[in-house]
């Protein structure tokens, strides 16, 4: 998988419904650029392209418009943003404050 997903230039996920995405990690972690549906929090989770797409509508005009600006973004030599390990390791910890914060507040 980890293999095929790097070889791509660009994923569209075609979620109509959900939240966040591991698709959407694993696209980040390899540098391969994500197109994003409009639905959840995909567009805060990593940067990314949107085209709309909901559990009520889909918009053929915003995915063509949302892959061409990938498109062109890569062919300016633009990488698509990509993971590091230091990054990761960061904000692993600074997850792991935030939850130990919540669990402390909500004990309280």
């Amino acid at each position: 998988m980890w293999e095929y997903l790097g070889g791509l230039s660009a994923s569209v996920l075609p979620y109509r419904f959900g939240t966040h995405s591991g698709w959407l990690e694993a696209c980040h972690d390899l540098g391969t650029a994500a197109i994003v549906p409009s639905c959840g929090f995909y567009d805060q989770q990593r940067p990314c392209e949107v085209f709309d797409f909901t559990e009520d509508r889909f918009d053929a005009d915003s995915l063509r418009a949302a892959v061409r600006r990938t498109y062109h973004r890569w062919e300016s030599g633009a990488p698509a943003p990509r993971a590091s390990w230091a990054r990761r390791r960061a904000e692993r910890a600074e997850l792991a404050r935030a939850h130990a914060r919540l669990y402390r507040e909500a004990v309280a």
